[in-house]
Parts: C-alpha cells; sequence; structure tokens
C-alpha cells in the first residue's frame, strides 16, 4: 500500500567559541525513485547562509552546499518534507535463484560491453573509507554463502544472522567506530550494522551500498507519538542483475518497505552524512538532533517542525 510522511528533521550545533566562517554539505532532501516521490522539501538555516547552491552528488543525491561568512556560536537547520512511499518494485515479485556465484562473475570485469546498472553496481564492489573490506569479515560472512547458494537467500541469511548476533546499543560506538571493531565487541547502532554487512558482502565480491533515510516507527498501543523521538536510519542495498537493487535491513531482520524513506546511498555513511562540514573557529561543540517521521492521511495536514531531541553527540 502508499503511504504518505511528513518528516522533520532538526540539526543543531551549538560552540563553545564564534565559528568565523563555515562551509557545509547537506544530505537532507530526499531523493526521489521510482517507489519515492517528495512532495515539497523546505530547508530553514539560521543564520542565513551567505551563499548557498543545489545540485547532486556523484551518486545522484540531492544535495545544498552552504557558505556562512558570518562570526555565529549556533547552527540551526530545519529541514521538513512531505513524500509519498509505494512498495518496491520488486516486492511480489518472483524470487531470483541466481547463486551469489554467477552475480559475483557477472560483476567481474570482462573487457565487454556491459548494461549501465551493472558499470553502476561495479561502483559499490570495493572498500570505501568508512567500509574496509578484510579477511575477519569474508570469515563471518562466508557461513551464509554456501556453493551454489541463491545470492537472496544467502543474503537473508546473513542480514538474519548479524540481526540475532549483535546487540543494538547506542552507547557502544561513535561515528568513527571501525567495522572490525563493531566485529569484535558484536553491538553497535544501525550505522554499524549496515557497514558491517556491507563489509561482508563485498569480501565475497557483491555490490553493496548504503542506504540512510528514515523508519516510521509506531508508539506502544495507547501512547501518543512522541515529537523529536525518531531517528535517522540505515540499510543496506544489494545489487540483483535481474531486479536491481534490493534494500536490506539488518537492524530490523527485515526487507525494507513502505516503511523505510530513503535520503540517499553512497559506499558508506560518509557519503551522504545528513551534516559535514568545515569550520574556522567554534572549539568544542554540541549537537542535538531530532527527527519526526509522521503518517498522513491523503487529505491530512503536515505538523509544525519539532523542536530538537536532547540528544548529544
Amino acid at each position: 500500500m502508499k503511504m504518505r510522511y511528513h518528516v522533520a528533521h532538526t540539526t543543531d550545533y551549538d560552540y563553545e567559541a564564534p565559528v568565523q566562517t563555515a562551509r557545509h554539505l547537506l544530505h537532507l532532501a530526499p531523493r526521489d525513485c521510482a517507489w519515492q516521490h517528495v512532495e515539497t522539501h523546505t530547508l530553514r538555516i539560521k543564520p542565513m547562509p551567505t551563499s548557498q547552491a543545489d545540485g547532486e552528488d556523484a551518486f545522484g543525491n540531492p544535495v545544498h552546499r552552504i557558505e556562512l561568512a558570518v562570526p555565529h556560536e549556533h547552527l540551526h537547520v530545519t529541514s521538513e518534507v512531505t513524500l509519498c512511499v509505494e512498495p518496491r518494485p520488486w516486492h511480489g515479485g518472483v524470487e531470483p535463484q541466481a547463486s551469489w556465484e554467477s552475480v559475483r562473475e557477472a560483476l567481474r570485469y570482462h573487457a565487454r560491453p556491459v548494461a549501465d546498472a551493472t558499470i553502476d553496481a561495479q561502483r559499490m564492489l570495493f572498500e570505501s573509507p568508512g567500509v574496509r573490506v578484510k579477511r575477519e569479515l569474508e570469515e563471518y560472512a562466508t557461513p551464509s554463502f554456501a556453493p551454489r547458494r541463491p545470492l537472496l537467500d544467502a543474503t537473508r541469511d546473513l542480514m538474519e544472522r548479524i540481526h540475532r548476533e549483535f546487540r543494538y546499543d547506542p552507547e557502544a560506538t561513535e561515528v568513527g567506530t571501525s567495522v572490525l571493531e563493531v566485529l569484535q565487541k558484536k553491538h553497535g547502532v544501525c550505522q554499524d550494522f549496515a557497514h558491517l554487512m556491507i563489509g561482508c558482502l563485498r569480501s565475497q565480491g557483491l555490490a553493496a551500498r548504503y542506504v540512510s533515510g528514515y523508519l516510521r516507527t509506531d508508539p506502544p498501543a495507547g501512547q501518543p507519538r512522541l515529537v523529536g523521538a525518531d531517528a535517522s536510519h540505515a540499510w543496506v542495498a544489494v545489487f540483483f542483475p535481474q531486479l536491481g537493487w534490493i534494500e536490506f535491513d539488518p537492524t530490523n531482520n527485515c526487507l525494507a518497505d513502505e516503511s523505510h524513506i530513503v535520503l540517499g546511498w553512497g559506499r558508506d555513511f560518509g557519503d551522504v552524512s545528513p551534516v559535514r562540514g568545515v569550520i574556522q573557529g567554534g572549539g568544542e561543540h554540541t549537537l542535538e538532533v531530532g527527527v519526526t517521521v509522521t503518517p498522513l492521511d491523503d487529505d491530512a495536514e503536515a505538523p509544525a517542525a519539532a523542536a530538537p531531541a536532547r540528544k548529544r553527540r
């Protein structure tokens, strides 16, 4: 079924000293794709940027580049979007039976013309700054990739093992925590589990990309939806020559569906970080992020933007 949402994403930086100049790259505008249509998107930034340029990055994700040439001790960014999410094209279709070895072979370089989709997928075969492909990851992945096993079955098995064997712990890791540390300690957050699964897949010669977005969460029965209590989410997409990219969510042990709202995708988190940049001055800083994902009826009005949740990173 089709779902409509309003998403409010607020980001607040507080600096201990004035920032003299700053340049930031924002990945806060969800991308249009075959199953997702953005109806409206607004971006509010305080202080007002000295200059702003909108465009796309190397992966086709919408980006906003801003420059702040005035001293400031606080940066506030609010992104609000209304969009429609439909079932993924491959949901309900025939499950692909190609073995994972045959898909690996199709992705190798053969000195002959290949489809554009395959060329695009080949960019996701190799290690990236946030996902190093190490022997330990290959060893962890191997039990799921028995000889001639269908890629879909093998990938589901890997996803289920990560979900079963790793503990979700928001205090256990930081943005820069390595995949090998996550593998060793067996706890982390959605970003860590996505990076781990991507590293395992790439270690088998398969194309996997990092998907950044939001997940609709439902409050317990009888309790109201809390403003600002949701969070950004991350999952994994794997390339299937017959169907294109299929999305797997190891944090929740499921295929992505209408509850998963795509912001963008890349090699790892670093390619699609919601807000990143360079600053002159500022000293230490605190970061507060608040996300509210609100399902909408067709005639519902979008709610006001949420105040940031008190999350310090």
